[in-house]
């Protein structure tokens, strides 16, 4: 009798390799995230915030076309959410204006760092808006994450050269992007495709940063070109490489190989431009990862368990 191939066992080998696929792929995304965030530092605060925004995302739009002509072409295009793009492309600015200014003004370890407060606003967010309950555990991971930040910035002393407004802008981008992943979780259930909620991203945040950016308009040198370049093109590189992550192995299973960028953005800080976290800033990123990788382990247990 011939086997039925719809009734077939996945290959525990193949089932493996995919895995570890998944793997090497979110730990090069996170290096080359590093990289697009070290081009943007080295710009340095001689191009407005808007422009980097601007370019950022011109230079990303020639690359994603490849990816809409893979996934069905100009139909994949097609929406029924309008207004949901706008809210996504709105939340995703504030993340981008949050990351671009704290390059200029932090070390990029502690902007990668900052940015991973976005799982702790995205849990507390998730309560009013998506109808979630919170558990003690992970409240308690929350308000523990939260003083892993504390002790980086350490408020009233000179542990960030009193750059506060860079801070509070990293953790408002962080906001930003806890109310984008909201926004793509419910546009995702209401089934607009991946390719058409980044693409649509993409074009509607250039428009939004051109326009800004015309009164503090500033020529880039060749220099600065060179870099914008590679910040829209290794960005949307980075964003191919971890969607190509997650179509191989499981969410759960790659989440915390995220937590890598720490390392990579640590190793280029301190290779160009010298910035060495102190203890405290150790502590304080090894508090706010502890309750991220806490935060999912909840996340997963309590899947597990629906």
């Amino acid at each position: 009798m011939t086997p039925d191939p719809t009734n077939a066992q996945p290959d525990p080998a193949a089932r493996a390799r995919a895995r570890r696929r998944g793997i090497v792929l979110v730990l090069i995304a996170s290096a080359t995230f590093a990289l697009a965030a070290a081009a943007a530092k080295a710009i340095g605060a001689g191009i407005p915030v808007a422009e980097v925004i601007l370019f950022r995302n011109l230079f990303a739009i020639p690359l994603l076309l490849p990816v809409v002509m893979a996934s069905g072409g100009w139909g994949a295009l097609a929406t029924r959410n309008p207004m949901s793009h706008a809210a996504r492309t709105l939340f995703g600015l504030m993340g981008m204006v949050g990351a671009f200014y704290g390059y200029v003004h932090l070390p990029i370890a502690t902007v990668t760092a900052l940015g991973f407060t976005m799982p702790l606003f995205l849990t507390v967010l998730s309560v009013p808006l998506l109808g979630e309950r919170v558990g003690w555990r992970r409240g308690l991971a929350v308000l523990v994450g939260f003083a892993g930040v504390l002790l980086m910035v350490r408020p009233g002393s000179e542990g960030l050269r009193g750059e506060g407004l860079a801070v509070l802008l990293c953790l408002l981008g962080s906001v930003g992007w806890a109310l984008a992943m909201i926004t793509i979780r419910r546009m995702g259930e209401a089934g607009e495709s991946s390719v058409a909620i980044v693409f649509w991203f993409a074009v509607g945040s250039a428009v939004i940063a051109g326009i800004a950016a015309v009164p503090v308009w500033v020529w880039p040198s060749p220099l600065q070109w060179a870099l914008l370049f590679a910040i829209g093109s290794v960005s949307a590189l980075a964003q191919v490489l971890m969607t190509s992550a997650y179509r191989s192995g499981e969410t759960t299973l790659l989440a915390p190989f995220e937590y890598a960028g720490i390392v990579w953005t640590t190793a280029l800080g301190a290779f160009i431009w010298a910035e060495l976290p102190d203890g405290w800033d150790f502590a304080g990123i090894a508090v706010l990862v502890g309750a991220g990788l806490y935060i999912w382990h909840r996340e997963v247990a309590l899947g597990v368990k629906r």
